[in-house]
């Protein structure tokens, strides 16, 4: 193994491994969202009293407005997609990055908790903004514990299957070689 993060050195050949995007993206997608979708039932929902249909609406209101509290259970299950969807997303931004970046796989924890941070507030202070929903102020009660799970349950699972995803790729890489 070399000194790059992505580079597995069998004599005079090099051989370039990185994550496997299916691994991050989709995997990643799939974990997060139902991380962070758990986290908003649990929070919004049992400690701030919200009703979960509510809480998907109000995720569909980035795209439809105000409008998507009144379109009952189709903008709830189009809150759902839609959750799902932005948490792909943000599993495809850390895994381009990764390729640029192997620190990002080498330092998978901090790195990751970091990338949670950033994505919460860039999703809060530029994504939602400039969304249907336009800015909404938040209170210290319900940034910090948003901002602490973002850390945990958005950032940190999508850079350990990344890091995981780049470590099965070495595997098969050793394994065609012998």
């Amino acid at each position: 193994m070399s000194g790059d993060a992505f580079t597995y050195s069998d004599g005079d050949a090099s051989i370039v491994v990185r994550p496997r995007a299916l691994d991050t993206i989709l995997y990643g997608g799939l974990v997060v969202g139902i991380l962070d979708g758990l986290f908003a039932l649990v929070f919004y929902g049992l400690i701030l009293g919200i009703k979960p249909m509510r809480i998907f609406q109000s995720v569909a209101a980035g795209l439809l407005g105000r409008a998507s509290y009144e379109g009952g259970t189709q903008t709830f299950l189009l809150g759902i997609l839609l959750h799902f969807v932005v948490a792909t997303c943000i599993a495809a931004v850390y895994y381009l990055a990764s390729l640029k970046l192997p620190v990002l796989i080498h330092h998978a924890v901090i790195c990751g908790l970091i990338y949670g941070l950033i994505a919460y507030l860039v999703m809060n202070y530029v994504v939602i903004p400039l969304s249907a929903i336009g800015y909404r102020p938040s209170s210290l009660r319900t940034f910090l514990p948003a901002f602490i799970a973002h850390a945990f349950l958005v950032g940190l699972p999508i850079a350990l299957l990344a890091r995981r995803s780049a470590k099965a790729n070495r595997r098969d890489y050793k394994n065609l070689a012998t």
